[in-house]
């Protein structure tokens, strides 16, 4: 061998490429590797770290892809390229071509959340608007894909930039998920689990047609009004309490706070009647034992029967209530002005904003016309 032949073989190995990228920042999803030109050697070594792949690119079109290992980059191990350049016998000169190195890795708890209310339609709370927030996991299951479809020709594309795009897709998606649910309200809070499950399965097919995998995906938390949640919580109990049982005391709870009524004349009265009811009820229960002899004259003629009222709750008849303790069960939101009631020569239940008498607890303050002069 002549000195040249041996200067040009120590030439050839000097000058052979090493192609490899360390990651040192954890945040980096997609890199290229700068080359000057872009020109690589001939029997150049490149390097796929576990955590990788390497993608390479010749003239805009995607080319071989290579998983994790060492390779020696030839017409051997570069079956597409060989295809797109013409090489049938090898080569020798060095060659154009880009190399990005993608990170394969499992990006954890990635945030997601809905900046706008969602407004759903409850059967019995009516339009009512949640929130909700959680995390996701996702990993790169198809380097040569997500390159095309999604990086381009960004040299350093990173988990932020990538996060904007699926933050976003993931609240769409949420959004239709729960409106196609039709769940009852409360149902939201307390199946995260299986809503979780629901959407990731929904959302699965576009994370993959951008060569994304999603790994996981949780709903952590469901937040509604506080007024809606003071509702849920006491259509809950009413649902579960006996209904008869649960009339008394919201009467009884009505009684006692319009015994408290700090204007006084309203409390007195309630406080003077109760007490006329209890004189008689003690006089009734006296009177056998006095052997019903009446002190003081002639026995008063009976008092005048009080108008009562049946109303309608939860789908079951309840009552009679008097007149004013209708008006308590409806300040305190027992019963609204769709509440169906009856009374004594009503020929149907009637809804209670109908019902002439009653349109008082609608909080109507007009006046009537003046009489003609």
């Amino acid at each position: 061998m002549g000195i040249f032949d041996k200067i040009k073989e120590k030439l050839s190995h000097e000058f052979i490429d090493i192609i490899e990228w360390l990651d040192y920042t954890d945040d980096t999803i997609c890199h290229r590797f700068e080359r000057y030109q872009n020109e690589i050697k001939n029997n150049a070594k490149l390097i796929v770290r576990e955590g990788q792949v390497a993608v390479l690119i010749n003239e805009g079109q995607l080319a071989d892809v290579y998983e994790p290992g060492t390779y020696t980059l030839n017409t051997q191990n570069m079956p597409i390229l060989t295809t797109l350049k013409g090489w049938k016998y090898g080569f020798d000169s060095p060659f154009k071509v880009e190399v990005y190195f993608v990170n394969t890795h499992l990006f954890t708890d990635e945030k997601w959340g809905t900046k706008n209310p969602i407004t759903l339609s409850d059967d019995r709370f009516g339009l009512v608007e949640i929130r909700a927030f959680g995390s996701y996991a996702y990993r790169i299951n198809d380097a040569g894909k997500f390159i095309v479809d999604i990086v381009g020709t960004d040299n350093n594309f990173t988990n932020f930039e990538i996060n904007e795009h699926l933050k976003s897709l993931i609240a769409t998606r949420f959004t239709d998920t729960v409106g196609e649910a039709n769940l009852p309200i409360e149902l939201y809070a307390a199946n995260t689990t299986e809503l979780s499950e629901t959407c990731k399965e929904v959302m699965l097919p576009e994370f993959i047609s951008v060569g994304i995998s999603l790994e996981k995906f949780f709903i952590e938390n469901v937040s509604m009004p506080e007024e809606l949640k003071k509702e849920i919580f006491e259509y809950s109990r009413i649902d579960k309490l006996d209904l008869d049982k649960l009339t008394k005391f919201k009467t009884a709870k009505a009684i006692e706070a319009a015994a408290k009524n700090e204007g006084g004349t309203a409390g007195a009265g309630m406080g003077m009647g109760m007490g006329f009811v209890l004189a008689q009820q003690m006089g009734g229960l006296m009177s056998p034992q006095m052997g019903g002899q009446q002190q003081g004259g002639a026995m008063p003629p009976p008092m005048p029967v009080a108008l009562q009222y049946y109303y309608a709750a939860n789908g079951q008849q309840a009552g009679p209530v008097t007149f004013d303790l209708l008006k308590a069960l409806f300040a305190n939101r027992t019963v609204n002005k769709d509440t169906l009631v009856w009374k004594q020569g009503m020929g149907n239940w009637t809804a209670l904003k109908k019902v002439e008498e009653l349109k008082v607890f609608l909080g109507s303050n007009t006046p009537p016309p003046l009489p003609p002069q």
